[in-house]
């Protein structure tokens, strides 16, 4: 079991070591060290919030889609909750077929306006256009990829004024050697950087080759724990032998933790709130809207990226509150960084937490079975954390229950995550 305290206290000094300075646009750090590189683009200091095209639409985009997508994100309040990357993925680009026979353009009839002019529109509304490429001779849909490329695309982007790039091996590198996804994954982040252009790095090679393990160094931003999402909650093994539920995934990243942090995230794929089992691309019968909550809350709280997956001009009013909870929003984006592990698990029940930068702790008492569990959380049992007395704020009703100093227990419902911040009771407070 971590001890939060004691962790903390010994990791104080990493951010002023690792990030001590404040990263600015242009900045960035190239170090060599017994023949490996490491370098960071300064980016992402919190994970990346945002929406992708591909979990409902596939390659079926277009530049009314995303045109609208964005008007929608600034009207129904998800830009000002923090969703500020509009992420286009595979389809953006002219011809099918391999890049030895084919340059890299946009399609003309599918964005007649060109990118350019796509990520003004983009910034001028206050958000941020990110983009789809993958080291391959084509992208995991067919289409023209940047084999042999890196510095000329990057090139590319930086002057359409991109600033995001997932970048994704899964499909070209799948079998070959780790040095090799490496290779290329460092080729294309140093041919962004030397652009002087700022652009988040998603490495995406869907948990294979240990990505965590390297990725950071070859200054990518995020990077995928594994294979794609479904849209299911719990679904009993893997859908066609690759896809991952939601609770396959939070089990995969939980011994991966310490990869994760300020400008290097652990990615536990897109969000599947809203997709109600309606995607044109992602297999999955759907979730409840328990369990998207569940879902959304979980990925906060271990500090995924945040990337919406549904069509977001045509939320309901329960996904959309779900989507916008500003408390749990905060679980992700506290700039300490420091993701959820999990302190204790009884039977079915899992309690998560993390300590927050203000030094409050953050919880999710989960219940993955399928019948109502009391889940009791003790802060000096569990959490290992020297509070007597203490207050828990509920996050999804945002009433502040306590003070307490006994252990406090609550019922949860199948599938249902509690998500609670824990202040301690200072003794002047408490009359002492």
């Amino acid at each position: 079991m971590i001890n939060l305290v004691h962790f903390v206290a010994a990791t104080a000094l990493l951010p002023t070591l690792i990030y001590g300075q404040k990263w600015h646009k242009r900045d960035w750090n190239v170090t060599s060290s017994g023949g490996s590189v490491n370098i960071t683009n300064g980016l992402a200091q919190t994970p990346p919030m945002g929406w992708s095209s591909w979990n409902m639409f596939g390659d079926d985009i277009n530049e009314e889609l995303i045109k609208s997508t964005i008007d929608a994100m600034e009207k129904n309040g998800l830009r000002d909750a923090g969703f500020v990357y509009v992420n286009l993925d595979d389809g953006w680009q002219r011809y099918k077929g391999g890049r030895k026979d084919h340059p890299l353009e946009v399609d003309p009839v599918k964005f007649p306006s060109g990118m350019k002019a796509l990520a003004d529109y983009a910034h001028s509304k206050g958000f941020k256009l990110g983009i789809y490429s993958g080291p391959g001779d084509e992208t995991c849909a067919g289409y023209t990829g940047s084999e042999g490329h890196a510095e000329e695309d990057a090139k590319l982007f930086a002057s359409w004024g991109i600033d995001h790039l997932k970048y994704d091996s899964c499909c070209s590198h799948h079998t070959a050697p780790k040095e090799e996804v490496q290779k290329v994954m460092l080729d294309m982040s140093q041919a962004l950087i030397a652009t002087n252009h700022s652009v988040v790095f998603h490495a995406c090679h869907c948990g294979w080759a240990d990505v965590w393990e390297w990725a950071a160094e070859e200054g990518a931003n995020q990077w995928r724990i594994g294979q794609d999402i479904s849209d299911d909650f719990n679904y009993p093994g893997n859908r066609e032998k690759y896809y991952f539920d939601v609770l396959d995934m939070l089990d995969r990243g939980n011994n991966i933790t310490q990869y994760s942090g300020p400008g290097h995230w652990n990615d536990y794929d897109m969000l599947i709130v809203g997709l109600n089992g309606e995607s044109k691309q992602l297999v999955g019968t759907g979730a409840s809207n328990l369990e998207y909550r569940t879902h959304f809350s979980m990925w906060s709280i271990v500090n995924s990226p945040l990337l919406i997956g549904s069509d977001v001009r045509n939320l309901d009013a329960y996904s959309l509150q779900t989507l916008t909870n500003k408390d749990i929003i905060a679980l992700n984006q506290d700039p300490l960084g420091q993701p959820a592990t999990v302190q204790a698990q009884v039977g079915e029940t899992q309690i998560y937490a993390k300590e927050m930068s203000d030094k409050s702790i953050a919880i999710a008492l989960l219940n993955r079975g399928s019948a109502t569990a009391d889940i009791t959380m003790s802060p000096r049992r569990d959490l290992t954390v020297p509070f007597d007395v203490y207050t828990l704020k509920d996050l999804w009703t945002g009433k502040t229950r306590g003070p307490y100093d006994i252990p406090f227990t609550v019922e949860v419902r199948p599938h249902e995550a509690k998500m609670y911040r824990m202040y301690l009771v200072e003794a002047a407070a408490k009359g002492t």
